[in-house]
């Protein structure tokens, strides 16, 4: 490339790092600059660890990735000396993930460049990192909460008693019946993983796993039961933002889980989104809490996130820098996901 976008090669100083005359982004700084972005963005990732990844030099017509969803083989018998065992065939599904452009940029001056103090392209590289991520995460949230089953949060007690922490109040059966304080309290994660046990769903590993907003992870700390992250016996084995365990379910805790205001409770009818931003008419809040088992859904990547360079813009003046891909999400398993509302 021949734009310039680190400075004039007169310049004494590198005031963004680069060595030589500082005049091109070169193809081996766009591939550290693209590691910097994927390395700012990992922290922030959540949803987006536990997607089934499929990579494809090319796709389908129609911009399309193939994905192939196995059955579960019939029941076995027992075998009789002499007489040959017959052979079943395996059956499948198959569907596809649309994968699209997605992409934010940046533009500094030259004049920027010149005078900060500061190494402007590695701060940029830090926001550009941030921002995919979150961007990334909130579209494999909203992908999660496409799946058909949900449960709802319970009250707590009406009296306290010596096993107070056990007690268990009402539970929610709507948006709307939730009127008044129904948490994500043990009785919903005992529902969460009865559900997703009773259809035979397969664990991540040894668990299941649910993503939850911190306010709902300050009812789950009140548990007795409740092993926080710290009290491990083996501390360091551990998913990207898990904050503990309960009843076989490991919790990663995000601001990522959606939050609804007046999602729920007295009068709540409908929600409604404006300008991206989705409120209900209800008295309460709501926020949305995610059990997953595995193959829950998928991530299908024809492009991985790479740094883009805009040119020459204003005869070098201004330069321009953006993350860019192509992927897509989508659900696999609907019957491997639910859905904790709670407010």
């Amino acid at each position: 490339m021949s734009s310039a976008i680190t400075g004039t090669g007169s310049l004494a100083a590198s005031p963004t790092a680069y060595s030589g005359a500082n005049s091109n982004l070169t193809q081996a700084i766009q591939t550290i600059w693209s590691k910097e972005i994927l390395f700012q963005s990992m922290p922030i990732l959540r949803f987006e660890q536990f997607a089934v990844k499929k990579t494809e030099l090319g796709v389908a017509p129609g911009l399309t990735i193939n994905f192939m969803r196995y059955n579960n083989l019939g029941a076995a018998s027992a075998l009789v000396e002499g007489v040959r065992m017959q052979t079943n065939a395996l059956t499948a599904s198959q569907f596809s993930i649309t994968v699209s452009e997605h992409g934010y940029a940046v533009a500094v001056s030259e004049l920027l460049l010149n005078a900060s103090f500061d190494d402007v392209m590695a701060s940029a590289s830090r926001l550009l990192g941030r921002n995919m991520a979150l961007y990334l995460d909130g579209q494999a949230r909203d992908t999660l909460l496409g799946a058909s089953s949900v449960i709802y949060g319970y009250t707590s007690a009406t009296t306290r008693s010596a096993v107070s922490p056990y007690d268990i109040g009402t539970v929610g059966t709507t948006r709307a019946s939730m009127t008044g304080s129904f948490y994500l309290t043990p009785p919903v994660i005992k529902d969460g993983v009865e559900t997703l046990a009773t259809k035979n769903v397969p664990r991540l590993g040894e668990t299941y796993v649910s993503f939850i907003h911190p306010h709902q992870s300050r009812r789950l700390r009140d548990t007795p039961e409740f092993i926080e992250v710290t009290k491990y016996a083996a501390p360091g084995n551990m998913m990207l933002g898990e904050v503990g365990r309960l009843f076989d379910t490991v919790f990663i805790e995000t601001t990522q889980v959606k939050k609804v205001t007046g999602g729920a409770g007295a009068g709540y009818t409908t929600d409604t989104t404006t300008a991206g931003v989705t409120t209900g008419n209800g008295a309460a809040d709501r926020y949305s809490a995610i059990f997953i088992g595995d193959n829950a859904f998928g991530h299908a990547i024809s492009l991985p996130v790479e740094l883009r360079d805009g040119g020459i813009l204003d005869f070098g003046r201004e330069h321009a820098l953006a993350w860019y891909s192509i992927w897509g999400l989508g659900l696999i398993t609907d019957i491997s996901v639910v859905i904790a509302e709670t407010n």
